[in-house]
């Protein structure tokens, strides 16, 4: 049996890439439901009124079932977008819960990059069989939504005592090793911000988020018990990561 060609092997993992990002909208209203539920024990608000909670997961979990079964992608890919913007933004607003500023860096600056995900799958990236022309309007401003997330992401390193020290008892050499990674994160951010090299770039990162999804974000210990955050928030900050892997994996292998 012959081996898979390199063009094979691209598209199988621009597939797996889309397979993944199409899929967010499940594990995140199954983690939201999971999250209200842990709050409700301790009788803490969620994030948004509940008459609206539940349309918002509705258009969630319609706008992932269509782009799933590969219907209308790029028209629900947009709609996921925007239904992800406006609960966000409703979120913000509404102040119903306290966070951190330190955690509210993390939780929203993955909502834009999943939001620049999005907007990347509604360009027309990832598609197998492309019937349409792509549009890059939608994919060069998904890719700066990524951009700022990294940019974020050497903020947190550079000024977030408890993100520092998370990379500091997880990674050998210490401050050195954190400052190649902060200017690691920055080159990208300027490569994705930019246009240029996007491809290269999203290679890179698709290598890195791994390990940075595996040693950091899956160290609940540290996160839950040291750092408080709530089991269930960090598990949907973790699929979030998920899902900005698989937007990756699109630009990396069709970018």
């Amino acid at each position: 049996m012959a081996a898979p060609s390199s063009k094979q092997v691209l598209r199988r993992l621009c597939q797996f890439g889309a397979f993944i990002l199409t899929r967010f909208g499940f594990w995140n209203c199954f983690t939201m439901l999971m999250l209200f539920a842990e709050r409700a024990d301790v009788k803490r608000k969620p994030d948004i009124q509940v008459p609206y909670l539940y349309f918002d997961m509705g258009a969630s979990v319609l706008c992932a079932s269509f782009m799933s079964f590969g219907v209308k992608r790029r028209w629900f890919a947009l709609g996921a977008a925007i239904q992800l913007a406006i609960s966000t933004y409703a979120s913000y607003i509404g102040e119903q819960v306290h966070y951190s500023d330190w955690l509210k860096v993390r939780m929203y600056s993955r909502t834009l990059a999943i939001i620049g995900g999005f907007l990347v799958l509604a360009s027309g990236a990832g598609e197998v069989y492309r019937q349409k022309h792509r549009t890059r309007s939608l994919q060069s401003t998904g890719q700066v939504f990524i951009g700022v997330y990294l940019i974020c992401m050497v903020y947190s390193l550079q000024h977030s005592k408890e993100d520092r020290m998370a990379y500091l008892n997880h990674i050998p050499g210490g401050e050195i090793t954190l400052m190649l990674l902060v200017v690691l994160f920055g080159v990208l951010a300027l490569a994705f911000l930019s246009g240029c090299y996007i491809r290269l770039a999203s290679q890179i990162l698709a290598v890195v988020l791994p390990l940075i999804l595996l040693f950091i974000d899956g160290n609940l210990g540290y996160w839950h018990n040291t750092r408080h955050v709530e089991f269930w928030n960090q598990l949907k900050l973790m699929g979030h990561n998920v899902g900005i892997f698989g937007a990756v994996l699109i630009l990396a292998t069709d970018g």
